[in-house]
C-alpha cells in the first residue's frame, strides 16, 4: 500500500468517525445548533463519500467502518458534545494533513488541501461557540 493510500484510508476512518459522532454531537447539542450540526453532518458525509471513490479509483476496495466509536470524554449535555465536535475536527484535520503531505497526485493534493481547510473552519466555528481562544492555530492539522 502507497503512503499516499494509506493516509487516504486513515482520511477515511476519520470522516466515518466524523459521520458516528454528529450523530451523538445531534443528540446533545445545543438546539438552536441543529442547523449547523445538520450542515457539518452532510459535509463530512459527502467527504466521506468522496473518500471512498478516490480509494477505489486506483482498483481497491477501501476498508470498512468500525461497528461504533468512543468519544473521548462522556457526552451528556451541550458542552461536552461541542467539545466533541472540536475534537472530531481536529482529528479529520490532522488526517487530511498527512494526505497533503504524502499526495503523489496532483488531484488528491488538492483535495486534501480542502478537507483540512473545511475541518479548520468547522473546528474554529465550534471554537467560537465555546469561547474558546484562540478559535484556531497557524497550522491546522499539525500534531
Amino acid at each position: 500500500m502507497t503512503e499516499q493510500r494509506t493516509a487516504l484510508q486513515n482520511a477515511l476512518d476519520a470522516e466515518y468517525a466524523a459521520v458516528y459522532s454528529y450523530g451523538v454531537i445531534a443528540a446533545y447539542a445545543n438546539t438552536d445548533r441543529s442547523r449547523l450540526v445538520a450542515e457539518f453532518t452532510a459535509a463530512h458525509r459527502a467527504r466521506r463519500d468522496a473518500t471512498i471513490e478516490l480509494l477505489e479509483a486506483d482498483g481497491t476496495a477501501p476498508e470498512a467502518p468500525a461497528a461504533a466509536y468512543d468519544p473521548p470524554a462522556p457526552v451528556d449535555d451541550p458542552i461536552p458534545a461541542a467539545h466533541l465536535a472540536v475534537s472530531v475536527e481536529t482529528d479529520c484535520a490532522t488526517a487530511w494533513y498527512a494526505v497533503v503531505e504524502n499526495a503523489t497526485d496532483k488531484s488528491v493534493r488538492a483535495t486534501a488541501t480542502e478537507a483540512l481547510t473545511e475541518a479548520a473552519i468547522r473546528r474554529a466555528r465550534w471554537q467560537s461557540i465555546l469561547g474558546t481562544t484562540p478559535w484556531t492555530v497557524a497550522f491546522p492539522g499539525q500534531a
